[in-house]
């Protein structure tokens, strides 16, 4: 980036090595001096400061779709879930994922997906407190380990694996389609990054598939065969759409709940004294959870299109253009959170955009919240004098564009 220019979205992901570095130097300078800039290169608007991202989040006018963008909005074109419609699509029928949906569409399947996932959370802490315990269990008595591989990736897809009622024999094959779909979500990917992705999402559409055909033929206990009954109640959701969003859920939920764990341990470690409050007061966990994803919270941005032609902070925009709303930048908003920089879990200031907001507001947040409640106090329990193995190292970050979590997370029990 030339000295004095401002940042562009390219600038602004961690394939830059100053962002990836530090993401607010950047992102205080833009909101600063142009909490909306217009991005050519990319073909989006840059929103930055939190009135601005907390009022379109709310706007459930705007569009989500990106075949509604003008031609030039080349971020919002890339980022399709094309792989994962194709793996489970057949000739007659089309079905996207609720990410990229607007309404009637949109409501129809996201309504009764919301109604049952939100029902089985309720329930299923003991199921996730089994996860949690199983992990530990199998960690044992390392001295040394890597937080990231060895609990971080695997508490959400094991705990999403046993909710969606996954056969433990293929838990293994499970995983491995996880971390492919996931590639979803890199715009860059490349040509090989891609190519698992289809592998990937091909085998996880075919398994959700005949899942909901054996729920159908032997309910069970799982989300499954709730989706499978609340569509023989009425549900107007056909397969191919209940196992797109199925898949969807994994995506949006997996890498970043596993970011939201290990984002919380890293940053406890470096602020005993809050990791030390929390211990002290165990009640303090929900909050704790909620500083996590305001100060680190695992993605950076979402989208918008705008449905009308608009104005924001005195900066015109027409309809069909693209704006990306900076959610990490909202939530370092000093006019919201005085001293924004500091990690603090008794924080009492308004709440963080970290899930998104209005009709888009990520489906998955309550299992998300849940399963850091329960694994960070579990870990710490079992790792009482845990440290970071090289304190003063830099952290390596995740090079995934729009998304922050660590490669690994070494440390010393």
């Amino acid at each position: 980036m030339p000295d004095g220019s401002l940042p562009n979205v390219f600038d602004l992901t961690p394939l830059n090595p100053d962002f990836n570095r530090d993401p607010h130097t950047l992102l205080d300078r833009l909101r600063a001096e142009c909490p909306v800039r217009r991005d050519a290169q990319a073909g989006t608007f840059i929103l930055t400061r939190y009135a601005d991202v907390r009022g379109l989040l709310a706007d459930t006018t705007l569009w989500r779709d990106p075949a509604k963008a003008e031609p030039e909005a080349y971020l919002q074109k890339r980022m399709t879930d094309e792989p994962i419609q194709a793996a489970v699509t057949g000739e007659d029928a089309v079905a996207r994922s609720i990410l990229l949906l607007d309404n009637p569409d949109h409501a129809r399947i996201r309504n009764p997906l919301a109604r049952a996932m939100y029902k089985r959370v309720a329930r299923c802490r003991p199921q996730v407190e089994q996860v949690v315990a199983e992990i530990l269990d199998r960690i044992g008595g390392l001295a040394r380990l890597d937080v990231m591989s060895s609990f971080a990736w695997l508490v959400p897809t094991d705990a999403i694996a046993r909710i969606l009622g996954v056969n433990e024999t293929r838990l293994a094959e499970f995983r491995n389609w996880s971390e492919g779909v996931i590639l979803t979500l890199n715009p860059f990917r490349t040509e090989e990054q891609s190519l698992r992705l289809e592998a990937s999402a091909t085998a996880l559409g075919n398994y959700m598939l005949e899942l909901m055909a054996a729920r159908r033929a032997e309910p069970r206990d799982d989300l499954v065969s709730d989706m499978v009954e609340l569509q023989s109640e009425g549900a107007p959701i056909r397969d191919q759409e209940l196992a797109v969003n199925l898949m969807s859920l994994l995506v949006g939920g997996n890498i970043t709940t596993t970011d939201l764990i290990g984002n919380a341990i890293y940053h406890f470690l470096r602020n005993p004294d809050q990791l030390a409050r929390l211990k002290s007061d165990p009640l303090l966990i929900n909050s704790a959870v909620e500083e996590v994803l305001r100060f680190e919270g695992p993605v950076d941005a979402t989208a918008r299109i705008a449905s009308r032609d608009m104005e924001i902070a005195g900066c015109p925009i027409r309809q069909s253009q693209s704006m990306t709303v900076w959610l990490r930048s909202a939530n370092h908003d000093p006019d919201v959170f005085p001293d924004p920089h500091r990690f603090d879990i008794t924080r009492k200031d308004a709440p963080h955009v970290a899930f998104g907001g209005g009709a888009h507001v990520c489906i998955g947040a309550p299992l998300a919240r849940l399963e850091a409640q329960v694994a960070l106090p579990a870990f710490f329990a079992r790792f009482p004098n845990l440290r970071l193995a090289e304190p003063d190292a830099m952290p390596r970050w995740r090079s995934l564009p729009f998304f922050r979590g660590l490669e690994e997370l070494i440390v010393d029990a």
